[in-house]
């Protein structure tokens, strides 16, 4: 079971059927990231060079040749290098200019056919207008969520070179306690443990043979 699994209470999160009001219970304050700014920012790169490191399993025989790349599962992205100039004449904007670093995974194949996987940054520069709340004793911060897929590349004395598509969204936040209407605390339903169903059919099956031949004719 979980939140969608088609056996929904008023407690469990989902769309709204009906009057939005119903159900309402109070007003709770809640500490959370507010977004103030958002930008979405997609590029197609080519050409760009990766140094690549922590090969697993380590010394892979040369050449290697490319299966697949994407973000790091593990690693986040983040920038660095952060510059951030207030418009004197729009003192609520700002220019911001920063590095981008995304951490990604190049899963190759060795000379021997031995599949590895290797460690690499995409470095890219940003370079945006956005939103910035005015001074306050919570400061704001400068965010980046970002996602990588490599369609190619080729690796030569562990230099990737990389084709692929980049998805970047740049965020002004700040640690906030926000008012907000509530229904109550969320109802967990139980989870579904996950099963190979070896077993189905099986277990299923009634423990002694049918008698139901006998009377036929």
């Amino acid at each position: 079971m979980s939140f969608f699994s088609g056996i929904r209470s008023e407690q469990m999160p989902g769309p709204i059927n009906g009057n939005p009001v119903r159900g309402l219970c109070e007003k709770v304050c809640i500490q959370v990231k507010k977004v103030f700014d958002a930008c979405l920012k997609q590029q197609h790169i080519s050409g760009l060079p990766i140094t690549l490191t922590d090969f697993t399993p380590p010394n892979p025989a040369y050449p290697l040749t490319f299966v697949s790349g994407q973000s790091s599962m593990t690693n986040r992205a983040t920038l660095t290098d952060l510059v951030v100039n207030r418009f004197e004449d729009r003192p609520n904007f700002a220019h911001i200019s920063a590095t981008a670093n995304i951490p990604v995974d190049i899963v190759y194949t060795d000379a021997v056919n031995q599949q590895g996987v290797a460690s690499g940054v995409i470095t890219l520069p940003v370079d945006v207008v956005l939103f910035l709340p005015q001074a306050s004793i919570i400061p704001y911060m400068v965010e980046l969520v970002a996602s990588a897929v490599i369609a190619s590349a080729t690796i030569q004395n562990g230099i990737a070179v990389v084709e692929g598509c980049v998805m970047m969204i740049i965020k002004i936040v700040a640690e906030t306690e926000l008012l907000v209407p509530s229904y109550g605390y969320c109802q967990i339903p139980q989870c579904q443990e996950y099963s190979t169903n070896v077993c189905q059919g099986f277990f299923e099956m009634p423990l002694f043979p049918s008698n139901n031949t006998i009377n036929q004719n």
